[in-house]
């Protein structure tokens, strides 16, 4: 047995050009998608049909009358055999009706405000486009009343009223409300932006379960988005709350921002720090990061006026802040050296 080279001799035959041959397949650099968001958006944006809606309300009314005439002849019927404690529970389900009564009265009072809200910004981005001063005044007048009884803007109101009065241009008055009353609660939702989307990654990257990245994701964003409607005075209900997700999910999937684009995203997932990690490493950095572009478009659709182009919060920028932190070791050794 030689060790030397071995020479095949191919008796001159022609050989196909190196060009022509086809590309070698690249099978172990998938790169991470952010399934459990991207499912997350869809079934959040999922409507139902009208036939289905009707199913299950009327389905639901069915069961709701049959279940309070069972639980009224029960109540009666107890009465007439033990009166204390038939009287005991017609009072418990009286209780229980001013419970659900209260409920639903919040959530109507829920959709009243995410209705005054779109409003406000409607009316906001007409100023806007008009540049009218006598309607600016009037519009920005309606933002400051949507927090007259949060004590977190009193001191932002009161330096309004010292300086609105001064402004005699309508775009210098929209931006003085937006840089001494709304600045401050954009602070607060990009915090809000950036736990969720740190949540969302280290859960996802953590969490061996198979669903735990889904609901996670799901839940997460549920309360990220209720959370941006308080700050911006938009406060929702269970009710308003879903409608909301709706409508920012419907958003990104129409927009088609719940993917892996060209931006940030993926540049982590394309970038050199994801070979040193595992792909579930991988899919906690792109489902958080996705997260995080859903608390931007949140905050667009929750603010009571849009924001100036030098104001708007950068997706990037968020991404750095939330995720970086999670795996620095591996970022530091990924950055190469200024030296």
């Amino acid at each position: 047995m030689t060790n030397g080279p071995i020479l095949i001799d191919l008796d001159g035959r022609d050989l196909p050009p190196v060009a022509d041959a086809a590309p070698v397949p690249d099978l172990d650099h998938d790169l991470p998608e952010g399934a459990a968001m991207q499912a997350a958006a869809r079934f959040a944006n999922r409507r139902p049909s009208r036939l289905a809606r009707w199913f299950w309300t009327l389905l639901m009314a069915v069961l709701g009358t049959v279940a309070s005439i069972a639980a009224w002849d029960f109540a009666t019927g107890l009465v007439a055999r033990v009166p204390i404690l038939g009287w005991t529970l017609i009072g418990l389900l009286t209780a229980l009706g001013v419970v659900a009564l209260a409920i639903a009265t919040r959530e109507l009072a829920a959709f009243s405000r995410l209705r005054r809200v779109d409003r406000i910004r409607r009316d906001m981005d007409q100023v806007s486009a008009a540049g009218d001063l006598a309607s600016a005044r009037i519009a920005t007048s309606r933002v400051v009343a949507l927090y007259h009884n949060r004590e977190d803007t009193a001191w932002a109101r009161a330096r309004l009223d010292e300086r609105m009065d001064e402004v005699m241009d309508a775009d210098a008055l929209i931006e003085l409300v937006e840089t001494e009353l709304l600045a401050p609660l954009d602070v607060r939702a990009q915090a809000e932006v950036e736990a969720a989307a740190r949540q969302v990654a280290t859960v996802t990257a953590l969490v061996p379960l198979a669903l735990a990245d889904l609901i996670t994701a799901l839940t997460a964003n549920l309360r990220m988005i209720r959370r941006i409607a308080d700050i911006y005075g938009g406060r929702s209900g269970a009710f308003g709350g879903w409608r909301l997700t709706r409508a920012v999910m419907a958003h990104l999937v129409a927009t088609g921002a719940v993917a892996v684009g060209d931006d940030m995203i993926g540049a982590l997932a394309g970038g050199g720090l994801l070979g040193k990690l595992s792909r579930r490493f991988g899919e906690g950095l792109v489902n958080g990061a996705l997260t995080a572009r859903v608390g931007v478009a949140a905050m667009d659709v929750c603010r009571p006026m849009a924001f100036s182009p030098s104001r708007r919060p950068k997706v990037t920028a968020i991404i750095k802040r939330s995720l970086t932190g999670l795996f620095g070791s591996a970022a530091d050794q990924n950055t190469p050296s200024k030296d």
